[in-house]
């Protein structure tokens, strides 16, 4: 199989932008990637774009073609739907083409714009990547139902609000220097604890932002970046996807995330190496309590511990698995069709110690980057490894 290297990446700043186009975003995100990367548009063997709400927001449908044209790529091109995590499974589509020799050279990424539409507009639209007939017609939220898997974990294994709060301070603090976060300010545990309530126990700062924004990667062999001197250090080594019921009614576990198990387990035997073997990761932490689930079901933590890791020390930037340097989607931002490509952007970027945070892993070799759709029905996980 040929090794999958990443040659350029590209990510727009996320934020508040309504007046931006998705064609508008991606394209920026492309034009970065590509001047990175050394690699000619026309060498592009195909274009895979993630992107969840584009027929609603934009009133867009067939955003493949429109986004290889935004991105200056004249190639097939694919638009992919798991609701937040489209960008993710367009990553791992790619690898596996490019691992079988059918594609040197594809444009992976992924865009949304969401701020257009309003915090109810925006809401509703990303209530639809729940079972419609026996979640959102019921009134459920996605704030609503990470507060249930919130209360189901502190029932379950103990735990309170201000062991969360500890997470969205940690995750506001990596993003203080990364130039493309949206929120680049401190916050303290009492100001978690003190803003409005969401959905009990999750509250404001429990909760990331509604976003704008685009990221994308150019993904070669490992043959094509030899033979035309591509400096590309990074490879993505391991892939993996899972899988759960949609409805949280119908699952087994609340306070545990199998499809994120399933997908780190493929990812892990892939890449032929455990967890203990991850210096950093980058997470789905669209809610505080996503990011202790993810931790756990990555056996990054045990059951059960994960929820006291950013409390005690040992997922901030200065402990023994950092976890979210980028800031996560807690204070980066979450645009969510960009979401998954934009987690491989910044591992890559911190692997090759090219990112505002690179001081904190400078020995780092082997990262991974989970990313996951609404109450994580949808997984994928990456390991992506220096290389060179």
């Amino acid at each position: 199989m040929s090794e999958v290297r990443v040659a350029g990446v590209g990510l727009t700043p996320f934020g508040n932008v309504p007046e931006r186009t998705s064609r508008d975003l991606f394209g920026q995100a492309s034009i970065e990637a590509f001047d990175k990367s050394g690699v000619a548009r026309s060498d592009v063997d195909g274009v895979l774009y993630g992107n969840f709400m584009g027929e609603l927001s934009e009133h867009q449908g067939h955003q493949g073609p429109l986004m290889a044209e935004a991105a200056g790529v004249q190639a097939p091109a694919t638009r992919y739907e798991s609701a937040c995590a489209s960008s993710g499974v367009a990553v791992a589509d790619a690898v596996k083409r490019i691992r079988n020799g059918e594609d040197d050279v594809l444009l992976v990424g992924g865009a949304e714009r969401m701020t257009n539409l309003g915090t109810a507009g925006a809401t509703e639209a990303l209530a639809i990547a729940a079972d419609d007939l026996w979640e959102v017609r019921a009134g459920t939220t996605f704030p609503g139902a990470y507060a249930l898997m919130a209360q189901a974990y502190f029932e379950t294994y103990g735990g309170e609000h201000a062991d969360l709060a500890h997470i969205a301070v940690k995750n506001h603090d990596n993003a203080l220097e990364n130039e493309k976060a949206q929120y680049q300010r401190a916050i303290e545990v009492e100001d978690v604890l003190e803003a409005p309530q969401v959905s009990s126990p999750l509250g404001l700062y429990d909760s990331c932002p509604i976003s704008d924004g685009a990221a994308a990667l150019v993904l070669t062999s490992e043959s094509y970046a030899e033979e035309h001197d591509i400096d590309a250090p990074v490879a993505i080594t391991g892939t993996g996807q899972g899988g759960d019921r949609m409805a949280l009614h119908d699952r087994d576990y609340l306070a545990r995330s199998p499809a994120a198990r399933e997908a780190g387990e493929e990812a892990y035997s892939d890449a032929g190496i455990d967890a203990n073997d991850i210096d950093f990761a980058e997470v789905h932490d669209c809610f505080t309590i996503a990011e202790v689930l993810a931790i756990e079901a990555l056996d990054i933590e045990s059951i059960g511990e994960g929820i006291t890791a950013a409390r005690d020390g040992r997922t901030t930037a200065d402990g023994e698995t950092p976890i979210n340097l980028s800031g996560g989607l807690k204070a980066k931002g979450h645009p969510v069709g960009a979401t998954g490509a934009s987690q491989i952007a910044e591992v890559t970027s911190l692997l090759a110690d090219e990112h505002a945070n690179s001081d904190a892993v400078p020995d780092a070799t082997t990262a991974l980057a989970h990313n996951a759709g609404g109450t994580v029905a949808s997984a994928t996980v990456h390991v992506l490894e220096v290389v060179e």
